[in-house]
């Protein structure tokens, strides 16, 4: 999709003109179990409303419904109380784009709860002018087609150096999208938030079941500290069930070696292929 090509390179120039995180501090009165009104514009807002979007786009498990943050309308927030004084609370209404066409689609109302030691609690309602037929129709062809193939599908550097993204391969990079949202809600804070930068490697491994799998290697993008935190990932996809993904990330700016001695069905053991069709 040429919009999608065109907008990649800006938005990863955008994402470097974000400065480095200083000390860890919050924009707001940390006064316990007190609702205070937030910026919309801010880091903070912005981070909490693009968690939110990770965890849905990996609970609805439908490559052809993906969306990203469009713009944060209204934001509060409240820290915990005197037992959970760590745990911070967001309140948000924002609006949405579509991931792969780059259309305004819809908007949402959200919590999301920080915890000390666990992944971010999310609540959402989100609405949006997709048709619902049409995205099931999408699904099921990308569902059947993978799984009719006898050979393996293959690819590397989706987008490529330059931004750039094969037609052929964007249902790929939704289902990498679908797989990380997984591991970018789990590992995102208040302080820190992932992008999904580059399919590095994919490659499917045939199944005699019903299920989808594919191997993938992903770059994530970590904000603000502008690192680049590779991931091997496995994402098992069966029709109208959650995805299911198993991951191991290497620390950041540091490669994962392709194929790392994991048994196989883990995300580890991905190799480098020649480019296939999609």
């Amino acid at each position: 999709m040429p919009g999608l090509r065109a907008a990649l390179p800006a938005a990863l120039l955008l994402l470097s003109s974000f400065p480095p995180a200083a000390a860890e501090q919050y924009p707001w009165p940390q006064a316990p179990g007190v609702m205070h009104p937030l910026n919309p514009n801010s880091r903070e807002a912005a981070w909490a409303a693009r968690t939110v979007l990770h965890y849905t786009n990996y609970r609805t498990a439908s490559p052809s419904l993906l969306w990203v943050l469009h713009h944060v309308e209204k934001a509060t927030v409240k820290v915990g109380g005197a037992i959970t004084l760590g745990d911070i609370k967001y309140y948000l209404q924002f609006t949405i784009r579509d991931y792969i066409h780059e259309k305004h689609v819809g908007s949402c109302s959200a919590t999301v709860l920080y915890l000390k030691n666990s992944p971010p609690q999310v609540r959402a309602k989100c609405v949006h002018a997709r048709d619902k037929k049409q995205i099931q129709e999408a699904d099921y062809r990308l569902y059947k087609y993978l799984q009719s193939q006898k050979k393996p599908i293959t690819a590397n550097s989706i987008p490529d150096n330059h931004g750039n993204i094969d037609r052929d391969h964007l249902s790929l990079l939704a289902l990498a999208k679908v797989g990380s949202s997984d591991i970018m809600w789990k590992k995102s804070t208040e302080h820190v938030g992932y992008f999904l930068a580059q399919v590095k490697v994919v490659k499917q491994q045939i199944r005699t079941d019903d299920a989808v799998e594919f191997n993938f290697i992903v770059l994530l993008h970590k904000m603000p500290t502008q690192e680049m935190v590779a991931c091997n990932m496995n994402v098992v996809w069966t029709l109208n069930d959650p995805i299911r993904v198993k991951y191991t990330c290497a620390p950041d700016n540091h490669e994962l070696e392709d194929g790392s001695g994991q048994d196989s069905g883990s995300a580890a053991g991905t190799s480098h292929e020649t480019k296939g069709n999609f």
